[in-house]
């Protein structure tokens, strides 16, 4: 098992966690921000961290892991690496719904493991949850490399994270680094803000 140490070790090594004023995918504004991309820059990162994730399900009879465009394609595949079992992924259609494409179909009764690498909201797992139950796979579990609620989030399965953090995020009405007005609002993530 994967100290808590060495998460923080790798997470600092790679340049995961920035210091300042971000805009977060859900639209709330924080002062850290986690980029899990750079994880995936080098293998020494990410097959670690997956595989630390996957030791968390190894028991749990996984047989495809699913993660959602695009945060957490190369993550599925690290993870069902180290589980030995398939992995694909769910992306948004033109109106922005997930969806499975490219010939992945989840099967009736299949045991589904879903990641993703960071979770503030839980938003794009929740589109997933959905999606493989109506097509009635069996969710064994979420997991994500990083937590951002530490662990106050609940998707009525099991979730599991390799590093919790409790990032504070405000609302923008109510974010102090706005009143101050002294750091430029930035956003560093890929999806548009709704």
């Amino acid at each position: 098992m994967i100290s808590r140490e060495r998460v923080e070790a790798i997470l600092k090594e790679a340049g995961v966690l920035l210091e300042g004023h971000f805009l977060l995918t859900s639209g709330r504004h924080s002062n850290r921000y986690l980029q899990c991309a750079k994880i995936f820059r080098n293998t020494k990162y990410s097959e670690e961290l997956c595989a630390a994730l996957a030791e968390k399900y190894q028991d749990a009879g996984v047989q495809v892991v699913i993660g959602p465009a695009m945060g957490a394609v190369q993550m599925a595949y690290e993870v069902s690496r180290a589980l030995h079992c398939e992995n694909f992924f769910t992306e948004r259609d033109e109106n922005g719904k997930m969806t499975l494409r490219r010939g992945f179909a989840v099967e009736p009764g299949e045991k589904v493991l879903i990641v993703e690498d960071v979770v503030t909201t839980g938003g794009s797992v929740k589109e997933v949850i959905e999606l493989v139950r109506a097509a009635g796979g069996d969710i064994v579990g979420v997991g994500s490399i990083v937590d951002r609620t530490g662990g106050k989030i609940d998707f009525g399965v099991p979730f599991k994270a390799v590093y919790s953090a409790d990032v504070t995020s405000w609302e923008k009405e109510d974010c102090p680094l706005c009143k101050e007005g002294k750091l430029e609002l930035v956003k560093p993530g890929s999806r548009k803000i709704k």
